[in-house]
């Protein structure tokens, strides 16, 4: 018996890994949490499937769950929206299978600043304006941050910067990171990324406040950064003509000539 941690994507049903699909409709038992994860993709658990949601459950009724189906020897799905390596509370839960001796998978998923991105049609890694996305989030009801983990150390690098978890934190993200982006720099709001609700809000540091809608008090990730006016950067030299590459060598003489010419 396994406990598989899948991440189910960032809300749209057909953003699911197509390995998350196979291993829930393998699964007797499937554990999701509900205020996230849409229910379409419970379409995928085999007929007669315990379905839970975990919504409404704390840590020890989950696993107790996770021991039930360990006895009876039977393979759960836990699912949990977007990807698992970031806020998904799936530490907690993989130390105490472990302590339990329960074996686990990990499945990753889409995770939520991807599919922002890609409702903005934007690379948040443009060349001379940003190489780095850095992702983080302010502090908040379940969890403090670290000392070192600041809007305004972060702010210094100049990245491009996707905040989770912190809408309701906007005025005070504004404030600080103005001094080191500038009034001017673009931000855009994402809602409910991929769901059919999404909505997009593109403004600046100076006017976010006042362009977004008074509604939106959660799931909305904030992006800021320069990459994101999608103006004044460089193209990579990655495609450039005159760059010598190990799939397109300049001349006989390249490093990469005998690479590409050699022996297979």
């Amino acid at each position: 018996m396994t406990v598989h941690f899948i991440g189910a994507g960032p809300g749209a049903p057909d953003l699911l890994t197509l390995r998350g699909r196979d291993i829930i409709a393998a699964c007797p038992v499937c554990l999701y949490a509900g205020s996230l994860v849409p229910e379409a993709i419970l379409d995928h658990c085999p007929e007669g499937a315990t379905i839970i949601n975990t919504a409404p459950m704390d840590l020890d009724a989950i696993i107790a769950e996770c021991a039930k189906a360990h006895a009876a020897g039977q393979d759960v799905a836990r699912l949990h929206s977007g990807d698992l390596s970031v806020w998904s509370a799936m530490g907690e839960q993989v130390r105490r299978l472990e302590a339990e001796g329960i074996p686990y998978t990990v499945t990753p998923g889409v995770p939520s600043f991807a599919a922002a991105a890609a409702a903005l049609g934007s690379e948040l890694t443009l060349p001379g304006l940003a190489q780095s996305v850095v992702l983080t989030r302010t502090q908040g009801r379940a969890s403090s941050m670290p000392d070192g983990e600041t809007l305004e150390n972060f702010g210094r690098t100049g990245a491009t910067l996707a905040l989770h978890l912190s809408i309701g934190n906007l005025a005070r993200s504004v404030a600080e990171l103005i001094p080191h982006y500038g009034a001017e720099c673009p931000v855009a709001i994402v809602y409910r990324a991929s769901w059919p609700d999404e909505q997009i809000i593109r403004a600046t540091l100076a006017t976010i406040e006042d362009s977004i809608d008074p509604g939106i008090a959660r799931t909305a990730l904030i992006l800021v950064g320069p990459a994101l006016g999608r103006e004044g950067f460089a193209e990579s030299r990655l495609y450039a003509a005159d760059y010598d590459r190990r799939y397109r060598p300049q001349s006989a003489d390249s490093p990469w000539s005998e690479w590409q010419h050699g022996d297979d």
